[in-house]
């Protein structure tokens, strides 16, 4: 029994480091300023979808869960994301949906994919 206990303490232990390697790997990346427009990502990406006339669509699907995320002027999109579980980025981003924003946050880019965790949220003229 005793032989078990320890077996087990053991395993947890040897998990529990490299959860605290990917713990640190969320603290990592650059702050960054960002303008953009808030798109939907499921019409854009599929059908090109966006703009004002898009406003409608875009909310619905934003209010089903459809993720939204910031396109930059050069093109690349900005996938919103937050370190905390179960915290859902797309109430910050629907008031301003097809419309131009300036964030600023902390930019990662893992496996080819950009995100930013948002620290400020502001429409942009």
């Amino acid at each position: 029994m005793m032989k078990r206990l320890l077996g087990s303490a053991l395993a947890v232990a040897l998990f529990a480091v490299p959860l605290s390697a990917q713990e640190m790997q969320h603290a990592q990346g650059d702050k960054m300023t960002l303008t953009g427009q808030v798109i939907d990502v499921n019409c854009f990406t599929t059908h090109g979808a966006q703009g004002a006339s898009h406003k409608a669509c875009a909310t619905a699907c934003a209010n089903k869960g459809v993720g939204l995320a910031i396109l930059s002027s050069d093109g690349t999109i900005y996938m919103p994301v937050s370190t905390k579980p179960g915290d859902p980025q797309n109430p910050r981003l629907v008031p301003f949906l097809e419309g131009k924003v300036k964030i600023t946050g902390t930019h990662r880019m893992q496996n080819g994919l950009h995100t930013i965790e948002i620290d400020t949220i502001e429409a942009a003229g």
